[in-house]
């Protein structure tokens, strides 16, 4: 989304936290939602690429955004980062949970408890986490909104990939939990997951690298079973993300929404 773009305040006044933020789909979530109106918290593993984030939007919209190291595996981690959030924004009424890993191509009898364990720990764990440790703030803050980053590969499986098909399934069915809570609670928080398929961000640079490096080749190989016959761009994925964020989403809670090119149609 370039800074030319139209902004209409579609998240005026949103105080919006997100986690895996200093690249790929979270810079893209970042930008679009700051330039939406809403004041962001940038979290990220990576605390200097997370701080080159908050000051390249400050520089576009200044006093718009806040960057915190953040190890999402880590439950002091959470509480640190959700406090400091918290009182920089002035509250939280937006979480977005998109930090996740990939991990090897490992077949059953390949495979490892340290690759399941890693995956666990930054692709569901963390959610939960974050959902804990938030959940008081937005309550406050409501009308609130819980956005959980799954994939298409939380519905579609594929031989090698176990820890990340089954946490990624796992979000998906965790976040429809979480809305019912929710609900009935009457806290008028909505949660909600976003399953994209291959999206052009540097998640696909391990199959660049089979392609022997030629990214177009990797991406049309990629392109092959989704009907649109291509990958996805970043602000695909953050467009659903702005609405889902806004009051336009009110009434939308315990859904899933396929960023994917028509793959799960066929």
């Amino acid at each position: 989304m370039a800074a030319a773009d139209i902004r209409t305040g579609r998240v005026a006044g949103k105080t919006v936290l997100i986690t895996g933020a200093a690249g790929g789909l979270g810079e893209a979530m970042a930008f679009m939602l700051a330039r939406e109106g809403a004041h962001v918290a940038v979290t990220d593993i990576d605390e200097q690429r997370a701080d080159l984030l908050a000051a390249r939007i400050n520089d576009e919209l200044p006093g718009a955004a806040f960057a915190y190291a953040h190890d999402v595996a880590s439950e002091a981690d959470w509480e640190r980062a959700i406090a400091a959030a918290v009182a920089d924004l002035g509250g939280l009424s937006v979480l977005i949970n998109n930090a996740g890993v990939g991990g090897p191509l490992a077949f059953v009898e390949q495979d490892t408890v340290e690759n399941w364990q890693r995956q666990y720990e930054i692709n569901l764990r963390s959610i939960m986490l974050g959902c804990k440790y938030a959940m008081p703030y937005l309550r406050a803050a409501a009308p609130a909104s819980i956005i959980n980053i799954s994939s298409i590969a939380g519905m579609v499986a594929a031989p090698g990939m176990g820890a990340y098909n089954a946490t990624k399934a796992a979000v998906w069915m965790y976040t429809k939990t979480l809305a019912l809570e929710a609900a009935k609670a009457d806290w008028n928080v909505r949660c909600n997951s976003v399953h994209p398929v291959f999206i052009k961000t540097p998640i696909l640079d391990p199959f660049i690298a089979m392609a022997g490096g030629d990214e177009d080749k990797a991406h049309e190989r990629l392109a092959r079973g989704i009907p649109l016959k291509r990958i996805g761009e970043p602000d695909d994925v953050a467009y659903c993300v702005l609405y889902l964020a806004s009051d336009e989403s009110k009434f939308v809670t315990g859904s899933e929404f396929k960023i994917d090119g028509g793959m799960t149609a066929q």
